[in-house]
């Protein structure tokens, strides 16, 4: 495995030298796991483990653009993570407000596109705004397209589907023949984004976690035991490199 976290020239050139970079994945989804047990690992709080995290990601995408990924999303915050305590939750919206606000100056030159998805009406109105903004600035962009799932679930995002599909067959604005998988996922938060090619959870968990149910039925998995705040640009060229070395059949022989 390779560590890298500040880069040059040369540097980006090695890790790309691992993987075949016509070849590369679409579509990258990652459950961003292990921020509390990496903190616990080091008896810190767990709000220094979501610091750690966000700054991990900044690496990732930053990486991500410059390979020449298109579309990278990340699972920040779940419709469960409201259970979480109170403090937590308010450390991480903490964070996605600083995270916005930092935007321009992290990524500014960089050409990427941010978008949210997920339902946006329990978010703070302060959030919400912030998140316009910066969809609004970055949306002629033409680098990576980076998804951040917050107040994400995929039965939620299916369930809303559904009734957004019922209510348009009520009012003639579709017909009930009409109704298939493409039409379906266009009532999706991910109405213009590919499927995800290739899942990473990190931190040895194997499961979903309700993201990306609709989406992820021919996507790769790859379950990484890294903690997410250790995740790199080695652990991602490792997770490409394994995910070109597999066949995808979908479902053929």
């Amino acid at each position: 495995m390779i560590f890298f976290h500040h880069k040059d020239s040369m540097e980006i050139a090695k890790l790309k030298n691992k993987i075949d970079t016509d070849k590369l994945p679409v579509h990258i989804a990652i459950i961003m796991d292990g921020n509390g047990r990496w903190a616990k690992k080091r008896k810190l709080p767990r709000n220094v483990g979501h610091k750690e995290g966000a700054d991990a990601i900044r690496d990732v995408v930053i990486f991500a653009n410059e390979i020449g990924i298109k579309y990278l999303t990340v699972y920040a915050f779940s419709t469960e993570n409201w259970n979480r305590p109170k403090d937590e939750v308010d450390s991480l919206m903490k964070l996605l407000t600083e995270f916005l606000d930092k935007f321009n100056k992290e990524f500014g030159d960089k050409n990427i596109r941010i978008r949210h998805i997920g339902e946006p009406s329990a978010l703070r109105p302060e959030i919400q705004e912030k998140i316009k903004i910066v969809q609004e600035k970055t949306k002629g962009n033409s680098g990576l397209n980076f998804n951040v799932a917050i107040n994400y679930g995929g039965r939620q995002e299916i369930v809303q589907a559904i009734k957004k599909i019922i209510n348009d067959v009520k009012n003639g604005r579709i017909r009930e023949e009409d109704i298939d998988e493409n039409l379906i996922s266009k009532y999706t938060f991910t109405k213009d984004i590919p499927d995800p090619d290739l899942i990473i959870r990190t931190s040895g968990e194997c499961r979903l976690s309700n993201f990306m149910l609709w989406q992820s039925a021919y996507s790769e998995y790859l379950f990484d035991e890294v903690l997410w705040p250790d995740f790199n640009e080695g652990h991602l060229i490792e997770a490409i490199s394994e995910f070109q070395n597999r066949k995808r059949r979908y479902g053929g022989i």
